[in-house]
């Protein structure tokens, strides 16, 4: 990762113009939220926060340094739209810009002259009716960076709860399939590498779902949890880090339970997404592990049906760009140190 700086802003791209994105972005700034730059159009953003009765000042920049520092601030990275947005009527000839936007931003992370990136959300399907051959975010940023063995991977964070799923965007009759020993292994290392660099954990410690009911009861639920996750974790238990499993799900969420760990490795989306967006819904955060940078996003998607109607919430955006910018300096002193 490039030198950064505490004072190096966080970039948030855009997402899909005809989404929330925007609007979030202008409450963020409202609310007081400092430190990041949006990428957007100065113009629509003046109409936007003018329509919102939203009193926020739109300043474009010529170089993120210049990047204010005041309160009801929110400084534009100005971009063009191929097409003027329509709230909630997503259009395909904007894609290019959606993903020019989101491979500048990570290039700007790359260098050190943003400090991280905060993605709003984009509407995948729309992407790939013009040609992008991605799941989604987590999957294109992984083919910015070298290759990593079992990167990128995606955690979900909040106060209460951190989880990684193993498996992320496949139908549940596929997982066990799909899940390997060595994919959880590798996944167990992104973790508690994030865990330890980024969030002050100095010995991670992580918890293990199994994948059956009762983790397996020792084979009369499935072999799963016997042959493919226990020795995972057996070799992340060899190398020094402190997992622990398979745990029976059903167990594990807890107060409790939840004292007992830092982070939950699940064995697919809903096993620990179900948890974390019932613990705190509107401030997940989307952390991607495995890249040269640091990149956040809410845990929401784009709201075409809400889009324009002034009701979007912006809290999980704001605890993404915070996130950003904890993980950012926490960068930065394990530089110096």
């Amino acid at each position: 990762m490039g030198q950064q700086t505490p004072k190096a802003p966080v970039i948030v791209t855009p997402g899909d113009p005809a989404g929330i994105g925007a609007e979030i972005s202008l409450k963020a700034a409202a609310n007081g939220e400092t430190g990041f730059c949006l990428m957007e159009d100065p113009d629509r953003l003046a109409a936007i926060a003018t329509s919102l009765e939203l009193n926020v000042s739109i300043v474009p920049l010529s170089s993120l340094s210049e990047v204010p520092a005041a309160k009801g601030t929110l400084a534009v990275m100005p971009i063009n739209w191929s097409v003027e947005p329509i709230a909630g009527r997503p259009d395909p000839a904007n894609a290019e810009v959606i993903i020019n936007s989101i491979t500048l931003a990570s290039r700007l992370a790359q260098t050190g002259e943003a400090s991280a990136i905060t993605t709003n959300p984009i509407a995948k399907s729309v992407l790939m009716e013009a040609g992008f051959e991605h799941p989604g975010h987590t999957e294109f940023l992984g083919t910015l960076c070298s290759p990593r063995s079992g990167a990128p991977a995606m955690m979900l964070a909040c106060d209460q709860l951190r989880v990684v799923p193993v498996t992320v965007h496949i139908a549940l009759r596929d997982v066990p399939d799909q899940l390997t020993s060595e994919d959880i292994y590798d996944k167990g290392v992104l973790l508690a590498e994030t865990l330890s660099k980024h969030f002050g954990c100095q010995t991670p410690r992580i918890a293990v779902c199994g994948l059956n009911p009762h983790a397996g009861e020792d084979g009369r639920f499935g072999h799963e949890d016997t042959t493919i996750i226990a020795p995972a974790v057996a070799r992340l238990r060899s190398t020094g880090i402190d997992a622990r499993g398979p745990l029976s799900a059903d167990t594990l969420f807890h107060p409790a339970a939840r004292s007992g760990y830092d982070a939950v490795l699940g064995m697919y989306h809903d096993q620990v997404l179900i948890p974390i967006k019932t613990l705190d819904f509107d401030g997940g955060v989307n952390v991607t592990l495995g890249l040269d940078f640091i990149r956040t996003s809410p845990d929401h998607g784009t709201a075409f049906d809400i889009a324009g109607t002034g009701k979007a919430r912006p809290d999980s955006l704001i605890a993404a760009i915070r996130m950003a910018k904890n993980m950012s300096q926490s960068d930065v002193k394990n530089s110096a140190g």
